[in-house]
This record gives structure tokens, C-alpha cells and sequence, in this order.
């Protein structure tokens, strides 16, 4: 039986960062510690967002734990940003989480 974790489509997402993303990148919001707690992923996900530069876009990779992010995370997204991001459902990946874009 093998201990290493199962392959994902997203490869190539970064944990959220303090670095400012001057490109589109994807933020990583399911790991272990994001299927634990939704408000850790609510949070890091805005972090995410205001680390990126006007203009371009993140894809928020999120965990399958919690479900569709039309059910928690876009009400907050709303009430942070309000209409000064638009945001579009990518897909659900193979590994049961979703991916959002988030235009700045």
C-alpha cells in the first residue's frame, strides 16, 4: 500500500503566498489544513485575490470537503470585493475539488 498522495489535474498551483502574482497564477486551497476548516479557505482565498495585480486573474483550486463554492465562498466574495472582481466557475477537477477564476 503506498502513503503518497493522490495525483491532481491542477498541477502547478501555488500555496497562497504574500507574494504579490503579477500573471494569472492558481492558488492551492486543498491541502489537508483547507478540508479541516472552510474559513481558512474563505480567508486565503481573499488573500489570494488581493495578491493578485489588476488586471489578471487566479484560479482558486478548492477542496472537495466542502462541497460546490457557490455555497460558501462566492456569498463571501461578494461582501469583500462587491463588484470589483468577476469571478467564473472553471470546473470540478478529477480529485473532487473546484476550480474558480477569479478576474481582478
Amino acid at each position: 500500500m503506498s502513503n503518497t498522495a493522490p495525483s491532481h489535474d491542477n498541477e502547478g498551483t501555488e500555496p497562497v503566498t504574500d507574494r504579490i502574482h503579477d500573471h494569472a497564477w492558481a492558488a492551492d486551497l486543498e491541502q489537508p489544513e483547507h478540508a479541516a476548516d472552510r474559513e481558512l479557505v474563505v480567508k486565503q482565498a481573499i488573500k489570494a485575490i488581493k495578491n493578485t495585480v489588476e488586471g489578471t486573474h487566479v484560479q482558486l483550486v478548492t477542496h472537495e470537503e466542502h462541497g460546490h463554492p457557490s455555497k460558501y465562498l462566492y456569498p463571501a466574495l461578494h461582501e469583500e470585493f462587491g463588484d470589483n472582481i468577476d469571478w467564473e466557475y472553471i470546473c470540478q477537477c478529477n480529485c473532487g475539488g473546484h476550480i474558480l477564476r477569479v478576474h481582478v
